[in-house]
């Protein structure tokens, strides 16, 4: 089966950190992953105020939902980041990016907002990844 493409076109700008387009291969098993706060396996916040600890626990989160299905983050075909606005944005991705790094790095929408459901959340990160094995 073929593998996922991921495309940066010329014409938009290149950035190794995201693609611009994915392509999904007929037979892939689409995996849809909800949003992971930085919250353990009994609910309760990690990382209090720090957004970088609750980028890293978040991810952590998304990782171990991937695994019980058996991908990975290198499967992600699409990331989407939630952050509470005012949070230092630059700490968050510093935090998670070496992770997320790749020869052909996933989808990414990322988004600021007022405040998530999750008491005291500063991130919340949610994936669609595909595998072809």
């Amino acid at each position: 089966m073929a593998s996922i493409r991921r495309v940066r076109p010329d014409g938009l700008v290149f950035s190794p950190a995201f693609s611009h387009v994915a392509v999904v291969p007929p037979g892939a098993t689409m995996i849809y992953v909800g949003g992971q706060n930085s919250v353990d396996a009994r609910g309760a916040l990690v990382g209090a105020g720090d957004v970088a600890a609750q980028a890293i626990r978040a991810l952590a989160n998304v990782r171990t939902a991937l695994a019980a299905v058996g991908a990975t983050l290198v499967d992600v075909v699409h990331w989407s980041v939630l952050l509470v606005d005012g949070v230092d944005v630059a700490a968050a991705y510093g935090a998670i990016g070496p992770a997320l790094a790749s020869d052909e790095p996933g989808l990414v929408t990322a988004a600021l907002v007022a405040g998530l459901g999750v008491p005291g959340a500063l991130v919340e990160i949610s994936a669609v990844a595909a595998i072809s094995r």
